[in-house]
C-alpha cells in the first residue's frame, strides 16, 4: 500500500467514525415500548472495528512519516515546515489586510491612520512564500504516491 493511500483510507475511516457516532447517538435511547432503528450493539462493534483500523493506520503513517527521507529531511519534518508555512501565510494576510484599509477624514483636523509597515513589501514576501508552500506540498504529494507505508 503507498503513503498516499494509506493516507486516504485514513480520512475515509474518520468520516466513517464521525457518521456512526450520529447513528449511535440516534440509536442509544428509545421510548419505552418502542425499538431502535438500528442495533446500538452492532453500531458499537463497528464503530471498534474502524477505530482499531485507524489506530493502526495512523501508527503506520507516522512511522513512515518519520522515516522517509527526501532531500535530507524526514517527510515529518516536511509536513511541519509545511503547517507552519501555511499559518505564516495566513497571519500575514491578515495583517496585510489590516493595514491595507484605508483610512477616510472628513476633513484635514483629524488625525490620519496609515500603515506602519510595507503592505507592498509583505505582499511579496506572501506571494514567495506561497510559491514555496505550493512546490513543498507538490514534493510532499508526489513522495506519497511513491512511498510504501511501512507496515
Amino acid at each position: 500500500m503507498k503513503l498516499a493511500e494509506a493516507l486516504q483510507e485514513r480520512a475515509d475511516l474518520n468520516r466513517n467514525i464521525e457518521r456512526l457516532k450520529v447513528r449511535l447517538n440516534n440509536n442509544v435511547l428509545v421510548q419505552d415500548g418502542e425499538e431502535t432503528a438500528e442495533n446500538p450493539e452492532k453500531l458499537k462493534q463497528e464503530l471498534d472495528r474502524l477505530l482499531e483500523r485507524l489506530t493502526y493506520l495512523i501508527a503506520q503513517i507516522n512511522r513512515t512519516n518519520c522515516e522517509t527521507m527526501i532531500d535530507g529531511q524526514t517527510l515529518t519534518e516536511m509536513i511541519a515546515r509545511k503547517d507552519t508555512l501555511s499559518l505564516k501565510i495566513h497571519l500575514y494576510k491578515e495583517i496585510v489586510n489590516v493595514a491595507s484599509q484605508a483610512s477616510y477624514r472628513a476633513r484635514n483636523t483629524e488625525i490620519k491612520i496609515k500603515p506602519a509597515i510595507s503592505v507592498v513589501d509583505w505582499q511579496a514576501e506572501i506571494d514567495r512564500m506561497a510559491k514555496e508552500l505550493r512546490l513543498l506540498d507538490n514534493k510532499l504529494q508526489e513522495t506519497n504516491w511513491k512511498t510504501d507505508l511501512i507496515e
